[in-house]
């Protein structure tokens, strides 16, 4: 089991975001969490992250997180190579392994071009590319997906479930939350978020 929820719920002056979800993964699973706008998706997706607190309820985390929020954090003053740079300080990924893992999703998310363009020159899909690739960076053993093919072309779409195929190969558990899922056949389970009870 690489994370489990039980009993999660959020309130935002009296209201209700979520209520009282719950939930597991486990190695090597995709599962896939849709709802309409305003139905709590990003507000679950941050308590899983560690970004907020839930009012109540618990949460357990085996193995390193990977989160791509659905809006990317970047530096727009800074180049991609920069980027890499500092998140794996952050990550304490050596200047080896660094090398590999930069190579690697540079050539998979064909972006090599970009590799020393500031962020406020790149395109809205390019950003998406780096946005995903700094949460791939360490190798999580869980990676939170929050609207994350958004502004992808069809190719780097189709290159994004091959990855996610070869990280479920190698034991990962991903979690894709959408307000829409079309590659239905990809996932081990769907759940629906709607007002704030997961179905």
């Amino acid at each position: 089991m690489i994370l489990k929820l039980e009993n999660i719920s959020k309130s935002y002056a009296k209201k209700a975001i979520l209520k009282e979800v719950s939930f597991q993964l486990q190695a090597g699973t995709l599962t896939g969490i849709v709802g309409e706008n305003g139905s709590g998706k990003s507000t679950l997706m941050r308590i899983i992250a560690g970004d907020i607190s839930a009012n109540q309820g618990s949460i357990q985390h085996n193995g390193r997180t990977g989160y791509c929020p659905q809006e990317p954090i970047l530096f727009p003053e800074i180049t991609v190579q920069e980027h890499f740079r500092y998140f794996s300080a952050a990550y304490d990924i050596n200047s080896k392994t660094l090398s590999l893992r930069v190579e690697e999703l540079l050539d998979h998310f064909n972006y090599r071009k970009y590799y020393k363009t500031r962020v406020s020159n790149l395109s809205g899909g390019t950003r998406q590319k780096l946005n995903l690739s700094i949460a791939l960076l360490h190798e999580p053993e869980l990676l939170i997906l929050d609207e994350p093919y958004n502004g992808f072309d069809w190719d780097t779409y189709l290159k994004f479930w091959d990855y996610t195929k070869g990280l479920k190969e190698k034991g990962c558990a991903i979690l894709v939350v959408s307000h829409l899922i079309n590659e239905k056949k990809k996932f081990d389970q769907i759940y629906k978020l709607e007002n704030g009870s997961l179905k």
